[in-house]
């Protein structure tokens, strides 16, 4: 039996899930190339940060479907104009219109710490109608855990409670192993349950993809794994 403490310990955390060397933009960057980052990383929201390296908000897909490039910003019959408010409709011109991040970056940003276990994170999404958490530790984004996270982890669950710690040391022991390598600063995920590793997400080619499953493959401790990247077009 496991005491409350143990329990505890073994629950899955943020850092057992969380995607690192998160992309990443600033504030005063035009919109477009916010835009494109997320496209061509396959990510549908990004942190944004200071020059500190401090979180100051986060831009989503969500702030941009609304925009006049595209015409696909708001538009109101006359009168239902007269029954919404002037804040409301500045505040839709604004994010419609707008040049720079900061104006349509969301501020008041949901956090968590690489400690925090998966189950308050599923918490704060549901409460907060979220779809990603950033993980703060001082003061710093180290990574970020989505929707598609929790799945991944859900998919890849056992009852082997007993090896989690073991298993946040493997995951680390991969994360450890290839963040030097210049194709591994890329939207993809490693979860490891009971000595099993599963590979998640986008890599850039079939090049990067093989390189990410010999990495995993060849660290110590990792008995087997699945390949589940994709190969973003």
């Amino acid at each position: 039996m496991f005491s409350s403490e143990e329990e505890e310990e073994a629950q899955m955390q943020a850092q057992d899930v969380m995607v690192r060397g998160v992309i990443s933009v600033g504030p005063d960057i035009p919109i477009q190339v916010a835009a494109n980052a997320m496209v061509s990383n396959g990510v549908s929201a990004v942190p944004v940060i200071d020059i500190t390296a401090r979180l100051v908000g986060i831009v989503s897909e969500g702030d941009l479907i609304r925009r006049a490039e595209n015409d696909t910003e708001r538009r109101r019959s006359w009168w239902l104009e007269l029954f919404s408010s002037t804040d409301t409709l500045a505040k839709e011109f604004v994010k419609s219109h707008a040049r720079r991040v900061s104006d349509v970056m969301t501020r008041d940003v949901i956090t968590a710490t690489p400690e925090t276990p998966l189950r308050e994170i599923a918490n704060l999404m549901e409460k907060h109608g979220i779809k990603r958490v950033p993980i703060v530790q001082n003061n710093l984004v180290v990574g970020i855990v989505s929707r598609a996270n929790l799945l991944q982890a859900l998919a890849s669950a056992t009852d082997a409670r007993e090896t989690a710690e073991t298993d946040r040391v493997l995951r680390q022991r991969i994360v450890d192993g290839i963040k030097d390598q210049p194709w591994a600063n890329r939207p993809f995920n490693v979860i490891v349950k009971d000595h099993h590793a599963d590979l998640w997400g986008f890599v850039f080619s079939k090049e990067e993809k093989a390189a990410v499953r010999v990495a995993a493959e060849a660290t110590p401790g990792i008995e087997s794994v699945t390949d589940n990247l994709r190969v973003m077009l």
